[in-house]
């Protein structure tokens, strides 16, 4: 072979080594999927971790009580109306009446007729079943009804348990026609309605023609 082309076939030579792929160079790794999922996993758990550690029970503000507040207990007195031993016990309502019905309305039956305007009267008659008497500051009092003008008069003195007395009112008639009624109680001096103790009021009932 002449010198001249052994010279080009190794130029050939050489330049075909030189745009082939290095026989040192290594491939590229084929990436594991799974060491890239357990490396995913394990930053989503760090993540977690973290955002738990920040609201921990030791980064919150102590609870705040939102109970109902206990109710404050307040003394309560004893009803005016009842006496109660030493103990403590009820022994008897102390302002309480009763009456006889065929004797109640010592006079002014039910359905008295009456003019427009007349003046009248009505008296009843009952009997103190308290345990207290009816001193100073006992007094009838207008409960409901019409009150027709109604003045009630004054007890007559002191009445002890078991007595019985005449309680009256002054009234005067209404000036226009019709059936009126007029319920009244006693009140003790206390300003307590003897009606509380589940006593019947009193009444009067009359026609106006």
């Amino acid at each position: 072979m002449k010198p001249k082309l052994i010279v080009t076939t190794i130029l050939i030579v050489l330049l075909i080594g030189a745009c082939g792929p290095s026989a040192t160079q290594s491939p590229e790794p084929t990436p594991d999927v799974a060491a890239v999922r357990t490396s995913a996993a394990s930053t989503v758990v760090s993540r977690f971790t973290l955002t738990a550690a920040a609201f921990s029970p030791t980064s919150l503000p102590p609870p705040t009580n939102t109970s109902a507040p206990e109710a404050t207990a307040t003394a309560t007195q004893p009803p005016v109306a009842q006496v109660t031993n030493a103990e403590g016990t009820t022994i008897a309502l102390c302002d309480k009446y009763s009456w006889d019905v065929a004797t109640v309305d010592v006079n002014v039956p039910d359905n008295t007729i009456m003019t427009p305007g007349q003046e009248f009267i009505k008296t009843w008659k009952i009997k103190n079943i308290g345990a207290c008497t009816w001193g100073e500051g006992y007094k009838l009092i207008f409960s409901y009804g019409e009150k027709m003008d109604g003045v009630a008069q004054a007890l007559p003195g002191a009445i002890a348990p078991g007595q019985e007395v005449d309680v009256s009112v002054q009234f005067k008639a209404p000036a226009d026609a019709g059936r009126y009624f007029s319920f009244w109680t006693l009140q003790n001096p206390s300003g307590i309605s003897f009606l509380g103790n589940d006593n019947k009021a009193l009444y009067v009932q009359i026609l106006v023609q």
